[in-house]
């Protein structure tokens, strides 16, 4: 599986040290498999004056048999309750890799209108059945990282 990560540099060797705590599927180092999903990342570092480099990597397919994977095929219950989880801080799972919908602005609002109370369960899954979801793979191990994702290269966009 080709992915692609956004940045203002390359990351040829990434890690889990320069992650950040409390986003949609925990700490890890987020990918995906949509090249515009990736430039789209990049659009926040251009936006400061900096590069915005896409680096390009292969996630060898064995990954998917040998380590604990975690994928969300749709916006769901389940997917809200892991994003809220991890966003909250209080994710205890132990998956190496999670896949799934990205909570970007539309959805994000949605997610926060859900999290404030302000709309239930059900009216939250509503409004997010009518979104594209787009698609980010978070790898949240170093066995994940080092052992099955290979870089191959990065571009500026």
């Amino acid at each position: 599986m080709i992915l692609y990560h956004g940045s203002f540099l390359e990351v040829a060797k990434p890690d889990l040290l320069h992650s950040r705590p409390n986003v949609d599927f925990g700490l890890g180092f987020y990918t995906t498999p949509l090249y515009e999903q990736a430039e789209k990342w990049c659009g926040k570092f251009k936006r400061r004056g900096k590069a915005g480099i896409v680096s390009r990597y292969i996630l060898d397919e064995e990954a998917f048999h040998q380590l604990k994977v975690l994928n969300f095929d749709s916006y769901s219950e389940a997917w809200l309750d892991f994003i809220l989880v991890c966003r909250s801080g209080k994710d205890k799972s132990d998956y190496d890799i999670v896949m799934g919908g990205v909570a970007n602005d539309r959805v994000f609002n949605t997610v926060e209108l859900y999290f404030d109370g302000l709309i239930d369960k059900a009216e939250a899954i509503e409004r997010l059945r009518y979104e594209k979801p787009n698609m980010q793979v978070c790898l949240r191990t170093e066995r994940a990282l080092n052992g099955y994702l290979h870089f191959e290269g990065s571009e500026l966009v």
